[in-house]
């Protein structure tokens, strides 16, 4: 059975703890209801434990039209917890996709539950002119 070319694999990896299978395949699941096309490609988001990137990607052309980082320095150097940095990071990534010449995207949380950090760069995104 060929796979689609959005999902990278249909199963966790076994050497994965359960909560990260659990949140692989939620993940999964919601990449099978979300694509990104070239008039509203996807902002997808990625937390590790102190930083949290995110990316507009168009799936069609497989390409990132914008990216940005807590990892930045302009991020880091910045004072406040980590949902205060995530905010900047969104509003970071707003300017960057609104440059690009991205309005409306389409919101992938990649299986993360949207509260905390994520609900705060998707807060910050928004204030940044980004639709979705």
């Amino acid at each position: 059975m060929p796979r689609s070319q959005n999902t990278q694999s249909l199963s966790a990896p076994k050497h994965t703890s359960a909560k990260t299978a659990s949140r692989f395949r939620r993940q999964v699941r919601g990449r099978k209801r979300i694509s990104g096309l070239p008039e509203r490609p996807r902002l997808v988001v990625f937390r590790s434990a102190r930083h949290i990137t995110a990316q507009v990607i168009d799936d069609v052309a497989g390409h990132t039209l914008a990216s940005a980082s807590s990892m930045e320095v302009p991020v880091r150097t910045a004072t406040g917890d980590k949902s205060d940095k995530a905010k900047q990071v969104g509003q970071l990534v707003a300017e960057r996709a609104k440059a690009a010449g991205v309005e409306q995207v389409v919101f992938d949380r990649a299986g993360n539950r949207y509260h905390g950090r994520v609900a705060a760069l998707a807060d910050g995104a928004r204030e940044g002119g980004l639709g979705f």
